[in-house]
C-alpha cells in the first residue's frame, strides 16, 4: 500500500461578522478576513491507468469536505456552522456509484466526497430495484399500490388511494418553507411487460454494462420506475429543501390511462407539476399527442379443420425492433403486422388455404416485433410455394427494412390443430388491414420533424369465437385524432366487427414562456451548464386529463435518456438519472424559495 498526499489549490475563505461561519456573498460582507490555506488529505491503495483507488475521508483542518449537490462542487464545511459552506472547487462530471476517480487540479478526488449527493443517487437505484421485484403489468397494480402506501407508512406520511390504486403521498414543507406553493411529482406505477411469458411473476434481472442499465432478456421498467423511485427518494430524504410535497402515482397508464382519468377533483393539492415519464434527457416535454386506444373484434365460429392431403406450418417472425408506438413511429421500424400481411396476401393469392391461429405483438402501445401463424395448405405444389416464401421474405425484410437486420421469417412444419378461422373473418382481417392507415399519417407543419398524427397496430390475436386487434391513433391535433380513429372504427365496423373505444386521451400543450417552464431551464442552466430543448413530443403523457381536472395546473416533464422503451432493448443512461437528479433537488428548492 502506497499513500500519497495531494495538495488541493489556495482557497480564499470570506469570513462573516463573527468569523466563525463561512459564506460565500463577499459584496454583502462588512468584515473580510481573506485566509490562504491549503488541504491535504491521504489517498490510499492507489493505482493508476483505471485502476481502482479509495481516498480515506477525513476532517481537514477545521473543515469537513463535502459534494454539495445544488453547485456540483466540492465545499468545505465549518464544523461550528454546517449551514454555512465555501466552494472549495468545481468538480466536472460523475463517473459512476462507484468508488472512482476523478482527476481535477492535479489532485484525484474520490467519489465518497460526493457525500449526500451520491448517498441519495444509490438510494434511488435500490428503490429502482424493489419495484423491479414487484411485477407491475398495467391493470395489475394492486401490489405496487400497497408498496406506496407502506412506504408512506413507514416514513409516517399522510397518503390516499383510490379505487383504481392510484396513490398520493403528502410530505409536509422544510421548516421554514410552509408557505410556499405546493408542488407535485407525478409517475405511474405500471410498466409494458415485454419478453415476459407470465409477466405477473417475472422479476426483472437488470443489470449494467458501458454506463447503461439494461434488463436481461425483457423490458427494464425504468418508463416510469427511473421517476417513481427519484419521487420515492425525495420522500425519503430529511436534507432537501422544497415545500409543501405530494407524490401521485398513477395506475394502467401504459394501456388506456384509466387511473388518470378517473382521479377524483379533490385527490391533488398542487397546481405545479413535475412529470418525471419525459424520456429524452436533454428536454423539457411542454406537450404530447392526444391518444386513442381502440380495440377491434371480428365475430367468428371456428370451424373443423379439413381432413385429406393438407400440410401443416408455423410461420413466425422474430427479431424485430419493435419500441414504442409513438416516439418510434417514424423510424422505419418493420412492424410484424406488416409483414404478416405480406406473406399471408403472397399465399393466398396464388393458393386455398387455411389460418388457424394468429399471435401477434406484444403490447397495445408498442410496435410488434414479432407474429406467429399457424396455417394448413393442400398438400404438392401449394406446400413447396409456401416453403419458398421464407426465402422471399427475409430477402424482402433486408431490402425494406435495412435497419432492422434481426427480424427474420422463419417456416416450419408443424402438427394439426383440430380447428380453422372460417375464411370470411379471414379475408375480412385482412381487407381491414388493407385499409387502415399504419405508421405516420402527417407530419407536423407547426414544428418541423415532428410526427402530428400516426397509427399503429399493437396486437393481433385470435380468440375463441372472434379474431382481436388493438389500434393506437394518435395526434397533437384532437379533431384529427378523433377523425382518424372513427375512420378506422367504421372501416371494421363495415366489415362486420366491433369497435370499442378503450381511452381517449386529449392532447397537451404548455406555454413554454411560462415562468414555472422558465424557471425549470433555468435550472438546467445553472446546474448542469447547458439549456434545455422545450419540445412536444409524440407520446401520449397523463398531462392532459391533469388539465382537464385541475384548472390552473401547470405541468413540465423531464426525466433521464430511456432508449428504446416498450422493447427488450430497453436501457437508461446511469449518468442521466444522476444529472436529472441533480436538477430535481434544486428545482424543488428554487419553488420554495
Amino acid at each position: 500500500m502506497i499513500d500519497y498526499v495531494a495538495m488541493a489549490s489556495p482557497v480564499s475563505w470570506i469570513c462573516t461578522d463573527d468569523s466563525t461561519s463561512i459564506g460565500t456573498n463577499t459584496a454583502n460582507s462588512n468584515h473580510e478576513a481573506i485566509c490562504l490555506f491549503f488541504v491535504s488529505f491521504t489517498l490510499a491503495k492507489v493505482r493508476i491507468n483505471e485502476q481502482e483507488v479509495v481516498l480515506s475521508y477525513e476532517k481537514i483542518t477545521f473543515f469537513t469536505l463535502k459534494y454539495h449537490y445544488y453547485y456540483r462542487k466540492l465545499v468545505a464545511i465549518h464544523p461550528k456552522d454546517f449551514s454555512q459552506f465555501q466552494v472549495f472547487a468545481p468538480f466536472y462530471g460523475i463517473i459512476n456509484v462507484n468508488d472512482e476517480l476523478e482527476l481535477m487540479n492535479n489532485c484525484y478526488f474520490c467519489s465518497k466526497l460526493k457525500g449526500y449527493f451520491m448517498k441519495t443517487t444509490e438510494r434511488v437505484f435500490q428503490i429502482f430495484k424493489e419495484l423491479n421485484h414487484i411485477p407491475r403489468p398495467s391493470h395489475h397494480e394492486e401490489r405496487v399500490a400497497d408498496y406506496l402506501c407502506q412506504f408512506a407508512e413507514r416514513l409516517k406520511l399522510p397518503y390516499k388511494r383510490d379505487k383504481e390504486n392510484c396513490v398520493v403521498i403528502s410530505k409536509p414543507a422544510t421548516p421554514g418553507y410552509e408557505s410556499a406553493e405546493p408542488v407535485a411529482l407525478l409517475n405511474h406505477m405500471d410498466m409494458v411487460c415485454v419478453g415476459m411469458s407470465d409477466p405477473l411473476n417475472t422479476p426483472i434481472d437488470a443489470y449494467i454494462e458501458n454506463g447503461w442499465m439494461k434488463a436481461r432478456g425483457t423490458s427494464l421498467g425504468a418508463d416510469n420506475g427511473i421517476g417513481l423511485s427519484m419521487a420515492l427518494a425525495v420522500l425519503e430524504s430529511n436534507e432537501m429543501v422544497h415545500g409543501p410535497l405530494e407524490v401521485i402515482t398513477t395506475t394502467n397508464e401504459e394501456d388506456g390511462m384509466s387511473g388518470a382519468s378517473q382521479l377524483s377533483k379533490d385527490f391533488l393539492k398542487g397546481r405545479k407539476v413535475i412529470n418525471l415519464d419525459s424520456e429524452d434527457y436533454d428536454t423539457i416535454t411542454t406537450g404530447a399527442a392526444g391518444a386513442c386506444l381502440q380495440f377491434h373484434r371480428i365475430p367468428m365460429k371456428r370451424q373443423p379443420a379439413r381432413g385429406g392431403k393438407h400440410r401443416w406450418y408455423r410461420i413466425r417472425f422474430e427479431g424485430g425492433l419493435g419500441g414504442h408506438s409513438g416516439v418510434d413511429i417514424n423510424k422505419g421500424r418493420c412492424s410484424a403486422v406488416v409483414a404478416m400481411w405480406a406473406i399471408l396476401a403472397a399465399i393466398y393469392n396464388e393458393y386455398d388455404f387455411d389460418v388457424a391461429s394468429i399471435n401477434l405483438g406484444e403490447a397495445n402501445a408498442s410496435i410488434a416485433s414479432s407474429a406467429d401463424i399457424i396455417l394448413c395448405v393442400p398438400s404438392g405444389e401449394a406446400c413447396e410455394f409456401v416453403k419458398s416464401q421464407q426465402d422471399m421474405m427475409n430477402e424482402w425484410l433486408r431490402e425494406e427494412f435495412p435497419d432492422n437486420p434481426k427480424m427474420t421469417c422463419s417456416i416450419e412444419k408443424c402438427e394439426k390443430l383440430d380447428s380453422v378461422i372460417p375464411k370470411d373473418a379471414f379475408e375480412a382481417l385482412m381487407g381491414c388491414l388493407e385499409q387502415v392507415q399504419q405508421g405516420v399519417v402527417k407530419m407536423s407543419e407547426a414544428m418541423p420533424g415532428t410526427v402530428e398524427t400516426s397509427n399503429n397496430v399493437g396486437r393481433i390475436v385470435t380468440e375463441e369465437d372472434s379474431i382481436f386487434v388493438s389500434t393506437h391513433t394518435r395526434s397533437f391535433i384532437d379533431d384529427d385524432m378523433a377523425a382518424l380513429s372513427k375512420e378506422i372504427a367504421d372501416t371494421f365496423v363495415a366489415a362486420g366487427a366491433t369497435s370499442e373505444v378503450v381511452m381517449s386521451a386529449p392532447a397537451w400543450q404548455e406555454d413554454q414562456q411560462s415562468a414555472f417552464l422558465q424557471l425549470t431551464s433555468d435550472t438546467f442552466q445553472d446546474v448542469l451548464g447547458w439549456r434545455p430543448r422545450m419540445v412536444a413530443m409524440h407520446f401520449v403523457l397523463e398531462a392532459g386529463f391533469f388539465v382537464e381536472h385541475y384548472p390552473g395546473i401547470q405541468i413540465a416533464s423531464i426525466g433521464p435518456r430511456i432508449v428504446e422503451p416498450h422493447s427488450t432493448s430497453e436501457r437508461v443512461e446511469l449518468k442521466t438519472i444522476e444529472d436529472i437528479w441533480q436538477v430535481l433537488i434544486e428545482l424543488l428548492k428554487r419553488l420554495a424559495d
